[in-house]
């Protein structure tokens, strides 16, 4: 199988480094020519993980997103979701047909409010069948340094998933496979909105039994969403399984995790853009607070803790005072 992978971030990287060490050689979208050429004259992605050293061999290069979609049977989307939309909207309609594409994208697309394999329905046809999702708990630094990491894959048909998930399995990287594609997409925003509020509590000096508490209560809001918003078929899921509670707890517990460092910043009085210049890398749970706001206007879940933030966040709530309202929601 042939695959291309869209994006050069840190989770573009370290799932190129898995596809390379199984022997693939993959097809590699970069927007930055710059960058193209320093990789191919140093072997390693000067930006991200730079300690990850490509056989060059194994590399397909390219700023041409049209040539890398017509070379690929598999197409990894790792672009951080505020970016998918202007990255895929270069290519024509039919470009994706008879591709299987696999989302490594950890949130809704802002600009319509839609998780990926919805915007790729509605624009450019891609059946459900042959759309996948790449979930955690998963960081891209423990990737990097072969420490034992867990994928969860999701598609609609349990034999393609595995097919698809059986490259990616490494002595360092086990997978699994689940059907619940929705889910899983939501399970992957919800838990970057509580890791950033987690940063927030962190920052405003909470200590581990109250963060203990609130993650708890968290995974119980997240359930009560997934319970609304995945299809009914799913309602026996296994909501304490990694890909759902595992990677929340991962994200908001990990010093690697970008959104509780975000939220950390937030909680110690930065201003938003001064953390999000201060991190200088993309921090989802920001955007996808706002994005669950929408989503639950039609959904109607219980989510105090998530509005909560999206207040603080949108609605300049100062965080102090938002904890303080969170509070008295946690049992």
């Amino acid at each position: 199988m042939q695959f291309g992978i869209i994006g050069s971030g840190s989770w573009a990287t370290a799932l190129a480094k898995i596809l390379t060490d199984n022997g693939n050689t993959i097809h590699w979208w970069v927007r930055n020519s710059d960058t193209i050429r320093y990789m191919e004259k140093r072997r390693h992605n000067p930006h991200y993980l730079s300690a990850v050293y490509f056989n060059p061999l194994q590399l397909r290069l390219s700023d041409d997103i049209q040539k890398v979609v017509s070379q690929s049977e598999a197409l990894v989307i790792a672009v951080p979701s505020a970016y998918v939309e202007n990255a895929i909207q270069q290519l024509p309609a039919g470009a994706l047909k008879g591709k299987k594409i696999i989302s490594a994208v950890k949130g809704i697309l802002p600009g319509e409010n839609q998780l990926l394999n919805d915007y790729l329905a509605m624009h450019f046809q891609v059946a459900l069948s042959d759309y996948f999702a790449v979930l955690g708990p998963c960081h891209a630094e423990e990737v990097a340094s072969e420490k034992l990491s867990y994928l969860t894959f999701s598609g609609m048909d349990e034999a393609i998933t595995a097919t698809i998930a059986s490259h990616f399995k490494t002595e360092y990287l086990n997978t699994m496979v689940n059907n619940d594609i929705w889910g899983v997409q939501y399970a992957a925003v919800l838990k970057n909105i509580y890791a950033l509020g987690a940063g927030i509590a962190h920052g405003l000096e909470y200590g581990d039994n109250f963060l203990s508490v609130y993650i708890a209560n968290a995974a119980n809001e997240m359930v009560g969403f997934l319970r609304k918003v995945s299809d009914a078929q799913h309602a026996s899921v296994n909501y304490a399984a990694s890909v759902y509670l595992g990677d929340l707890l991962v994200t908001c517990y990990s010093l690697y995790s970008r959104n509780r460092t975000f939220g950390n910043m937030i909680g110690k009085g930065y201003s938003v853009k001064s953390a999000e210049l201060e991190l200088n890398m993309v921090a989802e749970g920001y955007n996808a607070s706002k994005c669950i706001h929408k989503t639950n206007e039609q959904a109607k879940a219980s989510m105090p803790i998530a509005a909560t933030i999206f207040e603080i966040l949108w609605e300049h709530l100062p965080a102090a005072e938002g904890f303080k309202k969170i509070e008295g929601f946690l049992e």
